[in-house]
């Protein structure tokens, strides 16, 4: 099992900064047989859940979603088994609540998903 805890979120004037961060924590987070991808997902009300950034865990790879590019940053502190996203410029439509996301790709064939709680973020105007 996996257990992601996400942390940060909180109310922020349009233009203003938060900063994420989702601790993960279990034996088979821990499993170097499995490639981890973690990533931010954000779900607006009446909207559909849409993916915001993900990073590897053993390699420098990002991938970010278009709305936030140049905005946002994710990065890894592998010694803490925590993943963050820097949040900058932030805007009215970044209001959501942001779920940490754990997609594990095992030796074996095997792939696994895990969710965070969410974190709610609220920009104002």
């Amino acid at each position: 099992q996996v257990q992601l805890v996400e942390s940060g979120g909180g109310l922020v004037q349009a233009g203003g900064s938060l900063r994420l961060s989702c601790a993960a924590s279990g034996r088979t987070f821990s499993n170097y047989n499995i490639a981890w991808y973690i990533g931010w997902y954000r779900q607006a009300p009446g909207k559909e859940r849409e993916f915001v950034a993900a990073i590897g865990r053993s390699d420098d790879s990002t991938n970010y979603a278009d709305s936030v590019k140049g905005r946002f940053t994710i990065s890894r502190d592998n010694a803490k088994n925590t993943v963050y996203l820097q949040m900058d410029s932030l805007k009215p439509e970044d209001t959501a609540i942001y779920y940490c996301n754990a997609r594990g790709v095992a030796t074996w064939g095997s792939r696994l998903e895990y969710w965070g709680q969410g974190t709610q973020v609220t920009v104002s105007s």
